[in-house]
């Protein structure tokens, strides 16, 4: 019975390496200081409405005030995804 041939593996060759891309880390200069002032304003929006007893901000909006002030919150947090 003839042998079976022996196949010989290819060499391993390394992948070419990759060229550096440089990546700009800096963020616009207007993105801290938007995301403190939604902070401050949602925090200011929901102290006022707790210290004035529902009067202030808009006393028309009742509870609804709570939810404006943690919509600015969450604005801010939007805003903060472009920090780098």
């Amino acid at each position: 019975m003839p042998k079976s041939r022996i196949r010989k593996k290819a060499d391993f060759t390394p992948p070419p390496a990759k060229q550096a891309t440089n990546i700009k880390l800096t963020s616009s200069s207007w993105v801290a200081p938007v995301m403190l002032a939604l902070f401050l304003i949602g925090l200011v929006w929901i102290v006022v409405f707790y210290v004035t007893d529902g009067t202030l901000p808009i006393k028309s909006l009742g509870n609804l005030n709570i939810v404006v002030g943690f919509g600015f919150i969450a604005a801010g947090f939007g805003v903060s995804t472009q920090w780098k």
